[in-house]
């Protein structure tokens, strides 16, 4: 890390954690100024319900997601059964009780910085 008057530095290409999915995929994760910052690779094929669920051990991702999609694209299932794709160069917030899948035939690369201090992390 470099600072200078509290700025901080910090690059993907060397994260301080990197948190495997149980198959396709992963996040790489750096802590900036309090908070924990996510960069996923999702494969093609990549599911919650499929590669993450066994992990978080919950019916459905209860983690809340800040983020902005690279590439790729993936489709996010709300718990009412409500979805919605997202695609490269969007913003996106979703709320916890979810599953999600990449639709893309390319990775998914998404930019998480919401409340993922937990998030794909071994229990």
């Amino acid at each position: 890390m470099r600072a200078a008057q509290g700025v901080e530095v910090k690059s993907f290409d060397q994260p301080e954690e990197t948190r495997p999915f149980q198959g396709k995929g992963s996040a790489k994760i750096v802590h900036m100024a309090g908070r924990t910052v996510s960069l996923g690779t999702f494969e093609p094929g990549w599911r919650w319900s499929t590669n993450l669920q066994p992990i978080a051990g919950t019916p459905s991702c209860q983690m809340s997601h800040l983020g902005y999609v690279l590439q790729g694209s993936m489709r996010i299932t709300m718990d009412d059964g409500s979805q919605v794709v997202i695609t490269p160069g969007e913003m996106v917030a979703i709320p916890p009780g979810h599953d999600a899948e990449v639709t893309s035939d390319e990775p998914c690369v998404f930019l998480d910085v919401g409340e993922i201090e937990e998030y794909a992390k071994p229990h």
